[in-house]
């Protein structure tokens, strides 16, 4: 073909274009992560200058800048990882989307943090450093700064590997290495962290249990049974009354706290008719949505739809409560050792404080929670909407009664205990219905013991991956926070 062919010419400009094209997509690909990280950072600088607004010292307001930008960093990667632990498994059942996820969890861990949060924030900041040991104010503030530091590091670290640890052990190991830094192994209240260190224990163990009880419950009730949409018009509205009760307990006692003080049995009373009320409601929905369902597992998935995703913004709701203490616990701390030059065991929360730990949350949501959220979702254990409403309900239940009491659990935990859970139930059940099998059939096929570890419903590698991770974030926040102290210590005092 002659160079002066028109053809050749049309056919150099689509390679050329092809080109371009490919280039284009490519920058646009690795231009993504950028627009995200570009977006987190205005959000921390902001907050930084809204720090300048709205607090009111005696003295200059630097230390307080910038603890409000690294609480920001912090509050980023907290909406990162914790959250998206929390709405994986209604993503990975696939009753979300990925967008809806998104949605959801950034209202309901933004109302949660403003309407209910400030519980833990006393036991983050009292709770695990004597005040007797750290009498110096400044001494304090670096303290303070250097487990912001050390714990936004570590998540910021986790995150990218892809590692879904708790955010909650990344700030109490990092409280307590710059307390150990600061003034030594009595500057920590061991008995707190001991109580401490076995609600870490305790949470995914009890979030597994109660995971596998309701998976229990739904499979012998409703999966197992001849006429499962029956047993579903029975039971799924109970689940659903189960769920707003425990809800509405919650919201009595945290939600309505700052209007009017309601008693643990006044509240208990109000889940009680809540729950009732809600299920008179749910009862005629869920049997006009099971209406020509066939009678299988699969039309069961559409009638735990919703329930999912009322339950995943239910422990969103929670966990907005709970862990937002997490990113703005030391930032009130320091806020108020700056502004009246003393430490101080129980702090008010100023409004701009609580509004900057709900806002980064929902900002390190929407930019970076996705990597997490498909890999608690989809990558430890195939989920459906009945596993992963069990899941959901746990963590929220959890959750709820660990923010009532006061401690500092940790999601993350929870939630992926739950995931566990059902996992290993589902192993369980399904060695058991095999050896019941085997027993009415002893002429079935022989299934080799490599082929049976093969079969495993719950990936080893991530749960011995995940466990590591989990061991490793205390004494790692906690290393990293002592290092830090003694080098601001160093630069500034």
């Amino acid at each position: 073909m002659s160079s002066n062919d028109p053809d050749h010419h049309f056919n150099t400009l689509d390679r050329d274009l092809k080109r371009f094209s490919s280039v284009e997509y490519g920058t646009h690909l690795v231009g993504r992560p950028m627009v995200g990280i570009g977006i987190a950072v205005a959000f921390i600088v902001v907050a930084a200058l809204a720090s300048t607004i709205f607090f009111i010292g005696t003295s200059t307001s630097y230390v307080v800048v910038a603890a409000a930008a690294i609480g920001a960093y912090m509050a980023v990667n907290i909406g990162a990882n914790d959250v998206a632990n929390n709405m994986g498994p209604a993503v990975g059942a696939n009753a979300l989307t990925m967008g809806g996820a998104i949605v959801i969890a950034a209202l309901c861990e933004t109302a949660g943090a403003l309407l209910a949060g400030g519980d833990v924030v006393s036991t983050i900041s009292k709770g695990i450093i004597d005040p007797s040991s750290v009498s110096d104010g400044q001494v304090f503030i670096w303290a303070m700064m250097a487990a912001l530091i050390s714990a936004a590091l570590w998540v910021n670290l986790a995150t990218w590997v892809g590692a879904p640890v708790s955010t909650t052990h990344s700030v109490v190991g990092g409280v307590m290495g710059a307390g150990i830094a600061a003034a030594g192994f009595a500057a920590v209240n061991w008995p707190n962290m001991g109580k401490i260190a076995a609600s870490w224990v305790i949470s995914p163990l009890l979030g597994g249990l109660v995971a596998a009880g309701f998976l229990a419950l739904i499979k012998h009730f409703i999966i197992y049974r001849e006429d499962k949409i029956a047993a579903a018009r029975t039971w799924v509205p109970i689940l659903v009354g189960l769920m707003g009760g425990v809800f509405a307990v919650y919201l009595s006692i945290k939600g309505l706290k700052k209007i009017i003080s309601i008693d643990l049995p006044t509240a208990l009373l109000i889940g009680v008719i809540s729950g009732a009320v809600i299920y008179v409601i749910a009862s005629p929905l869920i049997r006009r949505q099971s209406e020509g369902l066939e009678n299988r597992n699969k039309s069961l998935k559409i009638l735990f739809g919703m329930p999912l995703v009322l339950s995943a913004a239910l422990l969103s709701f929670a966990h907005g409560a709970n862990d937002v203490a997490n990113a703005v616990g030391p930032l009130a701390a320091i806020v108020h050792a700056e502004q009246f030059g003393e430490f101080a065991g129980k702090v008010n929360i100023p409004l701009w404080v609580m509004v900057i730990g709900a806002m980064g949350i929902s900002f390190g949501l929407v930019l970076f929670g996705p990597k997490l959220i498909k890999m608690v979702g989809s990558q430890i254990t195939k989920l459906n909407p009945m596993r992963a409403y069990c899941v959901a309900l746990s963590a929220a239940i959890t959750v709820i009664i660990a923010s009532w009491l006061g401690l500092p659990v940790s999601s993350t935990h929870i939630a992926v205990g739950g995931v566990f859970g059902v996992g290993f139930f589902r192993e369980w059940d399904a060695e058991r219905r095999l050896r019941k099998s085997k027993a009415a059939r002893p002429a079935a096929t022989h299934v080799a013991p490599e082929e049976r570890r093969r079969r495993k419903l719950v990936r080893r590698s991530h749960f011995m991956t995940i466990i590591a991770a989990w061991v490793i974030t205390v004494p790692s926040a906690a290393l990293l926070s002592g290092v830090i102290f003694l080098m601001l210590q160093a630069a500034f005092v």
